[in-house]
């Protein structure tokens, strides 16, 4: 076998990548539990969120630049911190990342596939898992081509609830922005944990860069593109779910955009469930791609795991990393909740997060040239907004609050 991938992606597969993975994790699935947490300051939990992401994700897309590598964040703590140990526990920490992630968005997506398919949950998890995980074997190319198909359907889905929310009269819930009441504080902190999940995307891509074309001149543009797209997804649909409907229907729903949907034009919602099992998949084939590439950096790293650093002649892909990772994310889909798992999920991510920004720091200390290159207090920025949102995290699991 051939010990090498194939740099077939462009910006627009990548980025399209990033909003697929980030959107389909983040509203179709945990909008309505945002809502219950925060209500009408649902929206500022996105923005915050957001911010925290947006720091990190300038650091990652300048270690995207630096060493465009499969295992990126593995790579990028080895250097940092001269430790390749560090790296390897880092990259395994992002591979349970992805598979938990995974396995949350596939429960999340069989509860709106069930309005269709009248068989049980174990059955739909087990057949979209594995059908999914074949996809990913033949081929990085027809992998994100057919996630670049899936998010536009799941855009325009989202871009339908928002026109109508914003049209429809008010729900019971809705204030206005002149009556707002108190902002909820352990509320909110439990609601930027679960919208920092949300976000769980724009990291993955620079698991890509061995795969990308040019990555020194696209990655920083995927990742910037991915996030600020995704983000004003987020905020406009979580204002269209508080004007129009209940907030604690929102929160008690398994199938949120649906509910806003149904409030806004008092017509069924059918096409919406459709789109969001759309979006589940397109969330889970992107995390099964992205953690078979860090399993792959990986085995370049460690004996232990050499036999998953070997890519299919044909194919061009990892066959090994990636039948074993969507064997785990089959496992964890059917034992675990999808709210125990995004927990597990933005905590894990956000200690990720602190690491690299820690890792740049101190890489541009010793090697200050950089083909795209943030200025210094960039990655102060993102370790301290990452810290903050992993005490919020901490507090919300610690105290008993739900996410």
């Amino acid at each position: 076998m051939a010990d090498a991938l194939k740099r077939t992606l462009g910006l627009g597969l990548l980025t399209a990548y990033g909003v697929g993975v980030m959107v389909g994790a983040g509203i179709y699935v945990l909008v309505g539990t945002v809502v219950g947490h925060a209500g009408v300051w649902a929206p500022l939990a996105f923005v915050l969120a957001g911010v925290v992401a947006l720091f990190s994700a300038l650091s990652y897309a300048e270690f995207s630049t630096r060493l465009p590598e499969a295992a990126g964040q593995a790579a990028y703590i080895e250097r940092g911190f001269s430790s390749r140990n560090l790296g390897v526990l880092a990259g395994l920490a992002i591979v349970i990342t992805g598979v938990v992630s995974a396995a949350a968005v596939l429960r999340g997506g069989v509860g709106y596939l069930a309005a269709f398919v009248d068989l049980p949950e174990p059955w739909l998890i087990a057949g979209i898992g594995v059908a999914l995980t074949l996809v990913a074997v033949v081929g990085v190319l027809e992998s994100l081509t057919l996630i670049a198909i899936l998010t536009l359907v799941e855009v325009a889905g989202l871009m339908a609830v928002i026109a109508a929310g914003f049209t429809a009269a008010p729900g019971p819930d809705w204030t206005g922005f002149a009556n707002l009441p108190p902002p909820p504080i352990a509320g909110i902190a439990a609601a930027i944990s679960l919208s920092v999940f949300a976000f769980i995307g724009f990291e993955d891509l620079t698991n890509m860069a061995e795969e990308a074309k040019e990555p020194e001149r696209v990655m920083p543009r995927a990742i910037l593109l991915a996030l600020f797209i995704t983000a004003a997804l987020y905020i406009l649909v979580s204002l269209a779910a508080v004007r129009v409907a209940s907030h604690v229907e929102l929160g008690a729903s398994e199938q949120p955009v649906a509910l806003i949907w149904e409030r806004a034009t008092g017509g069924p919602a059918a096409f919406l469930s459709a789109i969001a099992v759309a979006a589940a998949l397109n969330g889970v084939l992107a995390q099964i791609v992205m953690a078979a590439r860090v399993l792959f950096g990986l085995g370049r790293r460690t004996r232990l795991l050499e036999p998953l650093s070997r890519s299919h002649p044909r194919f061009g892909t990892p066959v090994l990393a990636t039948l074993l990772v969507g064997a785990a994310v089959l496992g964890a889909a059917l034992v675990l909740p999808v709210e125990t798992l995004a927990k597990a999920t933005a905590i894990v991510l956000l200690a990720v997060f602190v690491a690299v920004n820690a890792a740049l720091i101190r890489l541009h200390r010793r090697e200050p040239d950089a083909p795209f290159r943030v200025a210094g207090w960039v990655p102060w920025a993102g370790l301290l907004a990452a810290l903050a949102a992993l005490g919020a995290a901490l507090f919300s699991a610690l105290s008993g609050e739900s996410t």
